[in-house]
């Protein structure tokens, strides 16, 4: 049984290696995780190589291993890149985005605790003791409390 496989790969040649792509293509498509599309692109290139020029089954794993190795570092030189600023900074991290800014107190800042009403959401604050109706400035944010300063 054994032999019957291998001699059926060795007859196909080059051509194992397209569809060994085909199949880690295939694999990327069902799991994206952009890992799959490397192995799959080494594969093209070796089954290109080995319709090309005549290789050993050994050589082949070999620059196989080495072009599947070798265009990760390369994807990630090329993805730094081509980035470019990102659209929206403070995305996941609105707190951060606050501060610098100048807003009104909700309540008064009492014992250090206070809060302040920014668009739709009540952020607790921390800082001096203020009035209600005090102009503050936020000095920086601490996860979910944002620390102020009068403005």
């Amino acid at each position: 049984m054994d032999s019957v496989l291998l001699s059926w790969i060795a007859s196909l040649g080059g051509w194992i290696w397209f569809v060994a792509a085909a199949v880690f293509l295939l694999l990327e498509l069902l799991m994206p995780g952009v890992f799959m599309l490397w192995l799959g692109l080494a594969a093209i290139l070796i089954g290109i190589i080995s319709l090309a020029a005549v290789m050993s089954w050994q050589v082949q794993l070999i620059a196989f291993a080495v072009l599947s190795i070798a265009c990760i570092p390369a994807w990630r030189y090329f993805a730094r890149q081509v980035e470019g600023p990102v659209e929206r900074p403070f995305l996941n991290r609105r707190a951060e985005g606050y501060v610098g800014r100048v807003f009104t107190l909700d309540k008064p800042i009492v014992d250090g605790v206070g809060t302040i009403r920014i668009e739709d959401t009540v952020w607790r604050v921390s800082g001096p003791n203020l009035p209600a109706g005090s102009r503050v400035k936020i000095a920086r944010a601490d996860g979910a409390e944002l620390a102020v300063e009068a403005a």
